[in-house]
């Protein structure tokens, strides 16, 4: 059994704390992000979900922008620029396939 909580957080950028458990073939990352935190436009070679599962995101994925609310969640194909903002505090699931090494 795995204590999320029990895991020490790393501050990825400003604003935006993870907490990994990394898997033989994928990453989850347990996220609390600051209301106003910006994570900017990027891409990598990971599969990503996201859930947004307390407050508000607004996120922009291949050009286009919605806004996540909990209970959200979006698919975000490898190699796809995507970013986002807090809108309020938020916790957001994060899972990346393959395994996010840069996390560790």
């Amino acid at each position: 059994m795995i204590e999320i909580t029990q895991i020490e957080p790393k501050e990825i950028i400003k604003g935006c704390k993870g907490r990994f458990i990394h898997a033989e073939r994928f990453t989850v990352g347990f996220w609390e992000i600051e209301v106003g935190a910006v994570i900017p436009l990027h891409s990598h070679k990971h599969e990503q979900t996201t859930q947004v599962t307390e407050g508000e995101f607004e996120m922009t994925i291949n050009g286009i922008t919605n806004l996540y609310k909990a209970g959200s969640m979006v698919v975000i194909p490898s190699n796809v620029v995507h970013g986002g903002k807090a809108i309020t505090n938020c916790t957001i699931t994060d899972v990346f396939c393959p395994v996010r090494e840069d996390y560790k």
